[in-house]
């Protein structure tokens, strides 16, 4: 007998832990599988009321007494480089793109290894084995591209080095860009900030209106620099919002957590799924 998945997606709510981006404040998440034929309807639709990716798994920050992680995306239509960003932009000139299927592959596990080790060793990720990262990279149910960058090489018997990656997604208004890391030694150059602005000028090409960053917490070293981007916007109260003043996302204004949980799965506006061409309801 043949079992269908079911049409409506069931969500689920994680266990309260430590926040790894604010001192002494609890996380939570609100998920859902992310798997079969109406994975990429699913993926579109939620990713545009602020949910991620995480191999088979859609997620969204549901915590009980906080509220600091805004989803947000730049408008690539409006997007002007600063005059530093200019400069990230020609130092890091002489890397090439290439994009492909997701597909791991020993060389990125290295960098992957080098860029945990040197930036997060305490993280959540360090202890990542090469087939935990092969899971992370190939693990996709929607259109998702690893996009490599590559230096000339430093080895007189070698063409080029692999110097960052990004795995990204492809949804149907913009890029999400899922996860990056580049060589710590090109620090210097702001690999992460160009990987990103590379994204804007790959979504300018393909017409596609948005790149979605991630999680913006005001309050916190490690996801900070993503309120640097001109034209950007944060999703919060069920809608998406120009980001103008910094100010009125203070860390103190985000001590009050989100809505009950059933108030939030019934707000979540979900495609047809049995006709999947039709917009979500």
């Amino acid at each position: 007998m043949r079992h269908a998945l079911p049409l409506v997606p069931q969500f689920y709510v994680t266990a309260p832990q430590g926040c790894p981006y604010l001192d002494n404040r609890v996380e939570r998440k609100l998920f859902t599988a992310l798997q079969g034929e109406h994975a990429v309807p699913l993926n579109d639709a939620l990713s545009k009321q602020g949910f991620r990716r995480s191999q088979n798994v859609l997620y969204r920050p549901s915590c009980a007494d906080c509220s600091a992680c805004y989803s947000a995306r730049i408008r690539v239509a409006d997007f002007k480089p600063t005059r530093g960003q200019r400069r990230v932009i020609r130092r890091n000139a002489h890397l090439s793109r290439e994009a492909s299927t997701p597909w791991a592959t020993e060389e990125q596990y290295q960098l992957f290894r080098s860029y945990l080790d040197a930036r997060h060793a305490d993280g959540g990720m360090a202890d990542m084995d090469i087939f935990e990262f092969a899971a992370m990279i190939e693990e996709t149910p929607v259109r998702s591209r690893v996009i490599e960058y590559y230096r000339p090489s430093d080895n007189a018997r070698l063409r080029r080095d692999l110097s960052a990656v990004c795995l990204t997604d492809v949804l149907d208004d913009g890029l999400s860009m899922v996860y990056s890391f580049f060589e710590p030694e090109s620090q210097a150059n702001s690999p992460g900030t160009y990987i990103i602005l590379d994204h804007i000028e790959i979504a300018r090409e393909a017409g596609l209106p948005y790149v979605y960053l991630g999680y913006w917490v005001p309050g916190s070293p490690k996801m900070g620099y993503k309120a640097n981007y001109a034209a950007l916007e944060l999703f919060h109260d069920g809608k998406w919002h120009a980001f103008d003043d910094p100010s009125d996302y203070s860390p103190a204004k985000t001590q009050t957590g989100t809505a009950p949980i059933s108030d939030q799965v019934a707000g979540i506006s979900l495609p047809d799924l049995a006709h999947p061409s039709l917009p979500p309801r």
